[in-house]
């Protein structure tokens, strides 16, 4: 059974279940650069699972092509990829446990025809306010047992750890965020148990014998500004299954890399290498799942650059690249990118559209980055080079006669401990006043150096002989996030010029990095709102009052190129070469807040995407729509034709206009490619 198949058979399977296909949201919103990738099938159904109607109806299925950025550094084992297919299906307000359980079920063993003697399930066992799920005990209980099989042996129960939201973590979720209790189901492998994970092994042990390959989340809870929990106007389904996981449990491969959805990409990979797979494993996942990454990724018209999409493309091209390198010099990636295209242009087409775009682009930051890399290493070196005079200046002139030099050549550069040290040796010759001298020579000065003095500082002349020092962990740091020199590769510098790094505080510094990383992540999902707030809804409306007035005052060819908005403040983005004057952002205002003294009414219909377009409403048509539409007018109604606003937008925002109660440009910028940023404040 081949990926496109599972594929084929959840749509067909979930339809003849009463589910409309709707289609996928872009891998990136154009509509939204704020959302820097769509993550999850559930991401741009939020304000539906919030209570707000689809166009569709209540129970909807697709597949979604996602992209974590988060797992980046995950990648390199069996089972983490970055990019992957995630198959969705929802309720919206309808089934609830009882159903998704018992067709999920269903789908696994009989269309799938997964061994049920592999199966074991995980359910919520409560967390604070939030109960225990005995019904999907009850129900997973009863299944069980029809299969003949130890409901006590086969069913696990986790409180966090069985608890889904955007966020991750039930404690962490944002102010309005849904979020429910997940129950999950994973495949076991016959594989031993790695004590090192623990002396038990269970679904949520991560020693590779079990993989999660379901995740059925009943989503009926919503955040609260005081931190607890409310219930939400209807309960929902957010079923999410990642295709690459059900194929391993299907062909029954620990390893999703070895499946047949990456064969060919895998033996493109051996061929450019000319290494083996088995023998190279961990650099061929990286390199196999980065570029397939980089593939779609540029297919969404982004480039590489320095800042978010772009900044993540490039990341992910010159990490496959070093690794690329790493199994041989030189090597041609090209053939591996279109491996990549063939392998998955009967789901993705588009991509056979853009394969001459994907290659160049992919080919030009290869070259790119044997550049930066060359710099990288060139100014490592250089300064590997000035800090080794250093230290043998220490050394071979103990009564050094320039403390400067030392505390910038050598105490910004090395590991705290040794630049303590060097610390107490300049404070020793400032106490006893010497003067520069040899070591062996008696101080040509009046001040007279007591013994215990010059015993300490021979120990410090002695130590800095003897040892291997250790680099400062933002020297490191600082090498590969700003010139994007490989840590790997930067070791090996350090070691030939006989230092070391410190890695335990450099991988300190990498995780609050990643974790500074992960929390713009988590405010980048919801269609430009950083949160679901009151504040943060008035300043939502508002933004589409703003883009009317801005179309208004500089013309129809002007649109929105993005947004952000959270409690403090709303940014938009809009296609605009010139700086606005001080007159036009007045202008701007009093209009805007013309709009919401006027208490005008914001109301929304589903129609047809022809007849949206046929009244005039804003949206980008070059993105993916269904065939129906959920559009929000401003003022009268869309069918008296006297709208003030028409877009096709998803939501959430306020009834009426009054509700934002006022609206204030902040600041404007440049932010290139013919595009402005405007900053601004609701009352």
């Amino acid at each position: 059974m081949t990926a496109s198949e599972i594929i084929e058979k959840y749509i067909a399977f979930f339809e003849k279940k009463g589910h409309k296909r709707i289609p996928g949201a872009p891998l990136v919103s154009l509509d939204d650069p704020s959302t820097l990738f769509t993550c999850s099938g559930m991401q741009p159904l939020v304000s539906y699972l919030l209570g707000e109607r689809h166009p569709m109806g209540k129970r909807l299925v697709n597949v979604q092509n996602c992209f974590r950025a988060v797992d980046i550094d995950e990648v390199g084992d069996s089972r983490h990829d970055t990019f992957f297919r995630m198959l969705g299906n929802w309720s919206l307000g309808d089934y609830f446990k009882k159903e998704q359980i018992l067709w999920i079920w269903e789908f696994v063993t009989k269309e799938l025809k997964i061994p049920v003697h592999k199966l074991y399930v995980s359910v919520f066992k409560g967390y604070k306010e939030i109960p225990k799920d005995t019904v999907s005990e009850k129900i997973w209980t009863q299944i069980f047992k029809k299969e003949k099989l130890n409901p006590k042996e086969r069913i696990f129960f986790y409180d966090k750890k069985n608890w889904w939201s955007k966020s991750g973590d039930i404690d962490s979720m944002p102010e309005g965020e849904p979020g429910g209790p997940d129950s999950e189901i994973f495949y076991k492998f016959d594989v031993p148990h790695d004590n090192k994970f623990g002396k038990e092994c269970h679904p949520n042990c991560q020693c590779g014998k079990f993989m999660e390959i379901v995740n059925s989340v009943f989503m009926e809870y919503q955040k609260l500004g005081d931190g607890n929990f409310k219930k939400l106007p209807q309960q929902n389904v957010d079923h999410g299954a990642g295709v690459e996981r059900l194929l391993a449990a299907v062909e029954d491969k620990q390893d999703i890399f070895a499946t047949n959805l990456y064969e060919s990409i895998i033996k493109s990979i051996e061929r450019a290498t000319e290494k083996k797979y088995a023998d190279t494993k961990r650099k061929m996942q990286i390199i196999a799942d980065h570029l397939i990454a980089s593939v779609f990724i540029t297919a969404g018209n982004i480039i590489p650059s320095n800042k978010e999409q772009g900044y993540i493309l490039r990341r992910l091209i010159r990490r496959a690249m070093m690794y690329g390198e790493k199994l041989k010099e030189n090597t041609d990636f090209k053939e591996i990118i279109l491996s990549i295209i063939d392998s998955y242009k009967n789901t993705d087409p588009d991509l056979i559209v853009k394969k001459d775009f994907i290659i160049n682009e992919i080919k030009n930051e290869e070259q790119k980055f044997k550049v930066a890399l060359k710099a990288g290493i060139s100014y490592a070196l250089k300064e590997l080079e000035d800090l080794n005079k250093t230290i043998k200046f220490i050394i071979e002139s103990p009564f050094a006669n320039n403390v400067s030099l030392i505390m910038t050549k050598g105490y910004t550069y090395l590991d705290q401990t040794q630049a303590d040290i060097l610390n107490e040796l300049i404070t020793l010759a400032k106490n006893t006043g010497i003067k520069p001298c040899n070591i062996n020579e008696a101080p040509k000065t009046k001040v007279k150096m007591p013994e215990n003095d010059r015993k300490r500082m021979l120990e410090i002349f002695d130590y800095f002989k003897k040892n291997r020092l250790c680099l400062n962990s933002r020297w490191a740091f600082r090498f590969v996030t700003s010139y994007g020199t490989p840590l790997e590769i930067l070791n090996e510098i350090v070691i030939d010029n006989g230092f070391e790094i410190n890695t335990k505080d450099f991988n300190k510094l990498m995780e609050e990095h990643k974790n500074i990383s992960r929390i713009g992540a988590t405010k980048k999902f919801t269609g430009g709102l950083a949160d679901h707030s009151e504040k943060t809804i008035r300043g939502h409306t508002a933004t589409h009052l703003l883009h009317k007035t801005l179309r208004d005052l500089l013309g129809d060819n002007v649109h929105q190129a993005g947004s952000n908005i959270t409690s403090e403040r709303i940014r938009f983005d809009f296609n605009y070469d010139k700086n606005l004057t001080s007159e036009a952002i007045k202008a701007i205002e009093n209009t805007v807040n013309k709009k919401i003294k006027e208490n005008l009414p914001v109301k929304f219909e589903i129609i047809s995407l022809q007849k949206a377009k046929e009244i005039g409403a804003v949206g980008l048509f070059d993105e993916k729509y269904s065939d129906k539409v959920k559009v929000y007018s401003i003022g009268p109604s869309i069918s008296s034709g006297q709208a003030y606003s028409i877009e096709i937008c998803g939501g959430p925002h306020v009834a009426f206009t009054s509700e934002i109660k006022s609206f204030r440009i902040i600041k404007q910028e440049n932010i290139g490619k013919g595009n402005r940023r405007i900053y601004a404040k609701v009352g």
